[in-house]
């Protein structure tokens, strides 16, 4: 039975994952460095040490990480200040839905907490979830499981009665390693067949989930 829904943020349930898409490359080029879209699709969650070795060994080990990661945080804060956060659809209605059925709910991001309260807050969903969890926590970001385990380890819950919600496959795998059931809501791209091999589900939607997960904890309370 379900006895948590755990959340990605970014792309899942805020539509800010495209900006990572846009900015990796245009702070990389500021240094000197071409980024293609296909090594800008990979870097989608993906967290400590995996995001550092993945750039050093696509443009050398020369490559500052730590400059470039910040100037591609300013680029993106700017172009977000000036947009604003945006919900993805459903996003409110899900979690709304969730909070009056009593089910818990966390927060499992690549981001770091400042700037997640922010993005929440800025999207109208702050003060929906019970923990919000962050990779800086945890000794290895996504794809490697510790987040999801850390998180599960914070709801005192078993991850197979913890479902997992995720946009990009870094966040899938790191959910699957743990143990958590794993749907799927693809933003930018949708998953191959290994990836689809590890989900629990796919939905189209955050509202296609609430239908999901309606008829599971239905299914649970019979």
């Amino acid at each position: 039975m379900i006895q948590a829904v755990i959340f990605d943020m970014d792309g899942t349930l805020i539509d800010t994952e495209k900006y990572y898409r846009i900015f990796w490359p245009r702070a990389l080029a500021e240094f000197g460095y071409r980024m293609t879209d296909e090594q800008a699709l990979a870097l989608r969650s993906l967290g400590r040490p995996f995001a550092p070795r993945q750039l050093k060994a696509w443009f050398g080990e020369e490559l500052d990480y730590g400059a470039v990661r910040q100037r591609r945080k300013e680029l993106m804060e700017e172009c977000l200040d000036r947009e604003g956060i945006r919900r993805k659809p459903g996003a409110l209605e899900v979690v709304s839905w969730l909070k009056e059925e009593g089910v818990t709910t966390a927060i499992a991001t690549a981001t770091d907490p400042e700037r997640t309260a922010k993005y929440l807050r800025s999207a109208g969903l702050e003060g929906y979830f019970s923990h919000i969890i962050s990779a800086v926590q945890v000794a290895e970001g996504k794809p490697s499981p510790d987040i999801y385990l850390y998180a599960c380890e914070q709801l005192a819950l078993a991850p197979e009665n913890c479902l997992a919600v995720e946009d990009s496959p870094n966040g899938v795998l790191s959910a699957y390693r743990a143990g958590c059931r794993v749907v799927m809501v693809p933003d930018q791209t949708q998953p191959d067949e290994n990836l689809e091999s590890c989900l629990y589900a796919k939905a189209g939607s955050l509202l296609e989930l609430r239908d999901l997960l309606e008829k599971d904890l239905h299914m649970g309370r019979a």
